[in-house]
């Protein structure tokens, strides 16, 4: 009997997620690994903390920062973090992270850290504090393809690895990509890409999604092309001379910050530079909010009302 009881506590030992670890996994360009699942994570900025939430990861968490200094919570947001605090409005500081006695910093570059800045992987590690990137943002410290939704996949999947929440992780991901095929098969016939511009911010000169953003991913799985895919960056400033000249059928605002979606739009259809451009003439304009246009569990709504403007007789 004896034999028996331990044998079956062996059993019980192994069955526990915490013998997952460690685990390794590739974030940009290094290989992180973790000897067991984090206890005191912080994520920055919204959608980053989505992806956590959507894991039901909140109980790891010790608090998250830089989204109220640009962007206002919404209530499902709110309702996911109220027990969690806001540790930093923008960009913490190293010691932001060292006083929560963070053991895990989810964010990327221009998402929580910017290259040479003084949070980084490498200034975090010798505190015991190891980082997950955001794939998105890769771009800002090597080479990279252009970015798919596997991009915001595989950041959930590893997240789950990293957690040991791989079944929970999974499971969300192929739900996510069977709606995501569900939608690009009903516009698989369509007769051509619709031209789509992004913009986010600016009135002088338009801050919008170059080639490497998620926005690209999200227009092209909708059955669009982004007029300046050329461009090679993820989020960057242009002149509005390219935009006027290319001619965009639909212009997606990223809704967030000071000046409302509703604002941009008017600045737009007010202004005699574009009263030549397809989508001002046509009025066809797509809100996504700041949530939906950055990497997160989001992404799938917001192509499916991509989709529905860019082809409304197949959706």
């Amino acid at each position: 009997m004896n034999r028996l009881l331990f044998a079956a506590g062996l059993f019980a030992l192994a069955a526990a997620p915490a013998l997952a670890h460690p685990v390794t996994v590739k974030s940009c360009n290094r290989e992180v690994t973790f000897d067991a699942a984090p206890e005191r994570a912080i994520s920055n900025d919204v959608n980053l903390t989505e992806m956590m939430l959507a894991l039901k990861l909140q109980d790891r968490m010790v608090g998250y920062t830089g989204v109220s200094g640009w962007k206002t919570l919404n209530e499902s947001l709110r309702e996911g973090v109220k027990a969690l605090p806001e540790l930093a409005e923008k960009y913490p500081t190293k010691e932001v992270l060292l006083n929560a006695d963070a053991d895990f910093y989810f964010a990327g570059w221009n998402y929580g850290m910017k290259v040479g800045g003084e949070v980084t992987p490498e200034t975090l590690s010798p505190f015991g504090i190891k980082v997950y990137e955001l794939t998105e943002s890769c771009i800002h410290i090597m080479a990279k393809g252009k970015p798919t939704m596997e991009d915001m996949f595989v950041d959930l999947l590893n997240l789950g690895r990293i957690f040991g929440v791989e079944e929970r992780a999974e499971a969300l991901v192929a739900g996510y990509r069977r709606e995501l095929a569900g939608i690009t098969g009903k516009i698989k016939g369509a007769a051509r890409p619709v031209r789509v511009f992004v913009y986010d911010s600016g009135e002088e000169k338009p801050f919008t999604s170059g080639r490497y953003g998620i926005p690209t991913a999200m227009i092209e799985a909708a059955g669009g092309v982004n007029i300046v895919d050329d461009v090679e960056k993820s989020w960057t400033e242009i002149s509005w001379e390219p935009v006027i000249d290319r001619n965009p059928e639909v212009v997606v605002i990223v809704d967030y910050g000071e000046v409302s979606a509703e604002q941009k739009i008017a600045f737009m259809k007010n202004n005699p530079a574009f009263r030549n451009v397809d989508a001002v003439k046509n009025d066809r304009f797509v809100v996504l909010e700041y949530v939906e246009a950055t990497p997160g569990p989001r992404n799938i709504e917001g192509i499916r009302r991509l989709a529905k403007s860019f082809h409304a007789e197949a959706m």
